[in-house]
């Protein structure tokens, strides 16, 4: 029983990781070109917060019940997204370091190989 769980659950999170526009965009987000959009994305929380107010403000209204779930999804969505703003920032700060690191040490490397070709072209 435990293992048809496990089996369903792996298979419901690749779908949704999959299909799901958020989680779509927020992989997008997460590749080295998408996080300068962390920050802009952010705001994407506003339409879904608005959405779920709507909703939460429908259901007492004789409304029906399973509005609650469209709340829960749209906080989760928003929360998502505030989430990952700082979260893109501190990693692209993380990759101009490693950058800046990597081209450092290559112009390191090119600048203690110049004085071997220049001995090697003044030999010839």
């Amino acid at each position: 029983m435990l293992r048809l769980l496990w089996a369903a659950s792996v298979r419901i999170r690749y779908f949704l990781r999959r299909y799901m526009p958020t989680n779509i965009l927020l992989d997008l987000i997460r590749t080295r070109r998408g996080l300068k959009w962390g920050i802009p994305a952010m705001l994407l929380a506003v339409p879904y917060l608005l959405l779920a107010s709507i909703c939460a403000n429908l259901v007492p209204d004789a409304g029906p019940g399973w509005l609650n779930l469209l709340v829960l999804l749209f906080v989760w969505n928003a929360l998502k997204f505030i989430v990952m703003g700082p979260v893109s920032l501190a990693l692209l700060v993380r990759v101009r370091i490693r950058e800046a690191v990597a081209r450092r040490r290559a112009r390191r490397q090119d600048d203690a190989m110049e004085p071997v070709a220049y001995a090697e072209a003044s030999m010839a």
